[in-house]
C-alpha cells in the first residue's frame, strides 16, 4: 500500500528543487537576480550540507595598515573559479557567488577588482560566459587577467571577445599596474594532431610531461620592455601574471620558463610587487628588488609543492576533511604609497591572514603573520 504523504518534500528533493531554480536564474543575472541568486545558492548549499550557514553573508575583512605612509589605495581579488558549464557542477558557481558577495560588502568599496585568472575550467564558452555574467554583478570596476584554463579550447577566441586583449598596462594613483599573459605554450598539439578539448584538458593536467612550461615569451617581453621604456625607475610598480614569475615547481607547472628575463626587465624599479594566481594558496617570496604574492583561489585549495616552499611563505595547516572549501577565500591588498602591499588572504572559516610588505622587506625579521588556524567550537 502507497501512503500518501501529500505536501512532504524530502531533503533532497528540496535542494534538487532550489538547483534547478538557481540554474534557471543564472542565465538573467542582473543584479537585483543576483541578490536573490545569491540566497538561494546558499539554501541549495545547505540542503546538500556542503558550507557552514554562515558562508553567504558578508565576511568581514581586516585591512592592511598603510605603515603611516600617505597616499595608496586599495583593491580586492578573486581568482581561479574554474567554472564547469553549470548543467554540470554549481559548486565553483557558487563559490564565485560568496565571493562576490564578500567583495560587494567591503565598506568602503576597494578602488578596483582584479580577478586572478582561470575564470573556466575546461575553456569553453559558456563556462567564461556564466563567469562573465555572475562578475559584472561587482559594485567595483574589475580588471582581469587570463588563466591557462580560460585559453586553451580556442586559444583566446572567446576571451578577447569578452574581455579584450590579454596583456595591458594602466596607471592608478601613482602607481604603473602592468598585466601580463604568463601562460604561453610551445605548439605540441599541432604535431600530435590533438583536438581543442584534447589540447585543453592536456594543459589543465598535472604531470603530463606533454605540454610545455608557461613562459611570458618572446613577444610578451618585448611588449613588456616597451610598456616600462616609459616609466620612471621610481614608479611603484605592480605587476599581475597568472603562474609565478619564478620556478617553484616544473611538474605541476608553478614555473614561468621566462622568469629570470622578466625579472631583469623589472631590475631596474626600485619597489615591484607581483601579484599571481595559479597556485590556489598562501604564498609568498622575495627575490631582489621583487615581493610576490600569491592569491586564494575559490574552487580548491592545491597542496605545496613537494620541492618545499617559497622562501617567507606562511603556510596554511590543512586540509579539514568535513570542510570542502577549506583552504579557499577570497582577498583585499592595501597598496602603500611607495608600491608596496600589505596584503590580505580572507581564508573562508578561518581567521583572515595579513601578510605585510614590512615581513617581505624585512626578511622575515618584522611583522610575521600568524598562521591560519580553524576556528573552534
Amino acid at each position: 500500500m502507497t501512503t500518501k504523504r501529500s505536501g512532504f518534500k524530502s531533503v533532497e528533493t528540496k535542494y534538487m528543487e532550489e538547483r534547478e531554480s538557481l540554474i534557471r536564474s543564472l542565465g538573467k543575472l542582473d543584479r537585483r537576480m543576483f541578490l536573490k541568486v545569491s540566497a538561494a545558492a546558499a539554501g541549495a548549499a545547505l540542503g546538500q550540507g556542503l558550507v557552514t550557514p554562515h558562508s553567504f553573508q558578508p565576511v568581514k575583512v581586516a585591512y592592511g595598515q598603510t605603515g603611516g605612509q600617505k597616499g595608496g589605495f586599495r583593491f580586492a581579488y578573486i581568482s581561479d573559479s574554474h567554472l564547469y558549464e553549470r548543467k554540470l557542477n554549481d559548486r565553483f558557481v557558487n563559490a564565485l557567488l560568496r565571493a562576490v558577495d564578500d567583495v560587494n560588502a567591503m565598506d568602503p568599496q576597494p578602488d578596483f577588482v582584479f580577478y586572478g585568472g582561470d575564470l573556466a575550467q575546461l575553456g569553453q564558452p559558456k563556462e567564461l560566459e556564466l563567469g562573465a555574467q555572475i562578475l559584472k554583478n561587482l559594485k567595483a570596476p574589475m580588471r582581469i587577467m587570463v588563466g591557462e584554463h580560460d585559453w586553451y579550447f580556442d586559444l583566446g577566441e572567446k576571451w578577447r571577445e569578452l574581455f579584450g586583449p590579454p596583456q595591458y598596462s594602466f596607471d592608478h594613483k601613482g602607481v604603473h599596474c602592468v598585466v601580463l599573459n604568463s601562460v604561453v605554450e610551445k605548439d605540441f598539439w599541432t604535431a600530435r594532431k590533438l583536438s581543442p578539448m584534447d589540447r585543453m584538458k592536456t594543459v589543465a593536467g598535472l604531470d603530463n610531461g606533454v605540454q610545455s612550461p608557461f613562459s611570458v615569451g618572446d613577444e610578451g617581453r618585448a611588449w613588456l620592455q616597451k610598456d616600462l621604456a616609459k616609466v620612471p625607475a621610481t614608479t611603484p610598480l605592480i605587476v599581475f601574471s597568472h603562474s609565478p614569475l619564478y620556478k617553484l615547481y616544473k611538474p605541476w607547472n608553478f614555473w614561468t620558463d621566462d622568469a629570470e628575463q622578466v625579472q631583469a626587465l623589472l631590475r631596474k624599479f626600485q619597489n615591484v610587487t607581483v601579484f599571481h594566481g595559479h597556485t590556489h594558496q598562501v604564498l609568498t617570496n622575495r627575490i631582489g628588488n621583487i615581493s610576490f604574492h600569491g592569491f586564494l583561489s575559490t574552487a580548491w585549495p592545491w597542496p605545496y609543492a613537494p620541492e618545499g616552499l617559497p622562501e617567507l611563505t606562511v603556510q596554511m595547516g590543512r586540509p579539514d576533511p568535513f570542510n570542502p572549501q577549506d583552504g579557499c577565500g577570497d582577498g583585499s591588498v592595501q597598496v602603500l604609497a611607495a608600491g608596496l602591499a600589505d596584503k590580505v588572504y580572507n581564508l573562508w572559516n578561518r581567521n583572515p591572514v595579513t601578510v605585510r610588505a614590512s615581513y617581505l622587506t624585512s626578511r622575515g625579521n618584522k611583522d610575521k603573520p600568524a598562521n591560519a588556524v580553524l576556528t573552534s567550537f
